[in-house]
């Protein structure tokens, strides 16, 4: 007979790590099975590692401190363990390292290696009745070599899908193109150092790929195009960050559509198309030395509307619109750097309706009038049809949980704990 699971966790990133720690720590009893498309040993954010670049979160918002600060998978025992507490707390900087974040995530992960099917890409999600020998709908999980597997709950924990925005979606199978996931890969594939640069956005990250840029390619001039009117700081006032504290999540969660709106302006500058002060003043910095030695290597080219990008023999030609001036520009560049963020969920441009691995099944669940998946307080999609198991939806929540869902690890210790009770009161 076909085994059924108590629960199936599609991806098996921080998200769902997270989850399998509480699970174990908080003595669930569920037999749960991930699946990850990863290979075994991929690194956590392994398209961005750069060198020096840190993670912006605090090191005690792990995998686990905020719900259980006595957990052997903290950061700072994985520190311990490994012979560097000392010598990282006596670094002169702020946040840790990604490099080293990424070694802690794939030491946790490590623990749960009997639970986790690497190298696994799930093409289909379904509900079946009695399948498994369970009494009641599963859901049927199918991967990409037809093999089916089945449980009795599902936890979506994927991560976002890359925003890639008009009009660079019909030029992405170039491979003079890529979104900022795909950045040392696509480095790695050139023929030949660029000459000329495009880097679309103002994010963090925007600024982190252009200092890279610069030091991998010192003759390459790099453009940065940001629709506002240049690159601003990020808000990190003490009070605007109490957007990350749970009490804020709960009062995100209660606000009607129109004040998620509001709040979303308001808390927009302290994670989006801003960017930290210390690259911020590295890059300007070097732009002023540049100009110092007659050279303009780096532009910031600030309101711009891009229209139009066409591949041709030399290059990604970039029609853009200057929106105060209205003035027109075509440039050309043989790399193309997508720093555009990614997708959430919700029927507006540059959103997903239902994350798309499970979107066969989207018509199962309830929407709210705007178009919005209805989600519970506990992270759970509300069906619309009877019979329909239970998914919850893990780190892919900023619409209806707002911005402590946003793929950061603020919160993510704290939702796993949600989640897991509400995984056991479901099994009980």
């Amino acid at each position: 007979m076909t085994h059924c699971h108590d629960v199936i966790g599609i991806g098996f990133g921080p998200a769902n790590l997270s989850l399998a720690i509480a699970l174990e720590e908080e003595d669930a009893g569920l037999d749960m099975l991930f699946l990850e498309s990863a290979a075994a040993g991929t690194p956590w954010q392994s398209g961005m590692m750069l060198p020096g670049s840190d993670i912006q979160n605090h090191p005690v918002r792990d995998l686990v401190s905020l719900r259980n600060p006595r957990s052997r998978y903290s950061f700072i025992n994985y520190l311990f363990e490994n012979g560097r507490l000392l010598d990282h707390l006596n670094l002169p900087a702020e946040f840790p390292l990604r490099k080293e974040y990424a070694q802690y995530i794939a030491w946790a992960a490590g623990h749960f290696a009997r639970y986790v099917e690497y190298g696994t890409h799930v093409t289909e999600v379904g509900v079946e009745h009695g399948a498994g020998g369970a009494d009641g709908p599963v859901y049927r999980v199918t991967d990409s070599t037809g093999r089916d597997r089945y449980a009795r709950a599902l936890v979506v924990g994927t991560g976002r899908p890359p925003h890639v925005p008009s009009p660079f979606d019909t030029v992405m199978d170039d491979p003079r193109v890529c979104h900022l996931t795909r950045y040392l890969p696509t480095l790695a594939a050139l023929p030949e150092p660029p000459r000329d640069v495009a880097v679309i956005g103002a994010s963090q990250s925007a600024v982190e790929l252009t200092l890279d840029l610069e030091r991998r390619f010192p003759e390459a001039r790099i453009s940065i195009y940001a629709r506002g009117h240049s690159l601003r700081e990020k808000d990190t006032s003490p009070f605007s960050e109490e957007g990350y504290f749970p009490g804020f999540t709960d009062y995100y969660y209660r606000a009607s559509r129109e004040g998620k709106r509001a709040l979303d302006a308001y808390m927009r500058p302290t994670n989006y198309s801003a960017a930290d002060g210390d690259v911020l003043r590295e890059l300007y910095l070097l732009m002023y030395e540049h100009r110092l030695d007659g050279e303009e290597r780096i532009r910031v080219l600030g309101n711009q509307h891009i229209t139009g990008a066409a591949p041709g023999p030399d290059g990604i030609g970039i029609t853009a619109t200057e929106t105060i001036t209205g003035e027109h520009d075509t440039r050309r560049a043989d790399l193309v750097v997508l720093a555009t963020g990614f997708r959430d969920l919700g029927p507006g441009p540059g959103q997903e309706r239902f994350p798309r691995v499970v979107s066969g099944i989207a018509d199962r669940f309830a929407y709210d009038p705007d178009g919005y998946p209805s989600v519970s307080a506990e992270y759970l999609a509300e069906p619309a049809l009877a019979g329909t198991p239970p998914l919850f939806l893990n780190g892919l929540c900023e619409s209806s949980h707002g911005i402590g869902d946003a793929g950061s690890f603020s919160l993510l210790s704290l939702r796993a704990r949600t989640i897991g009770d509400g995984l056991r009161k479901l099994a009980h």
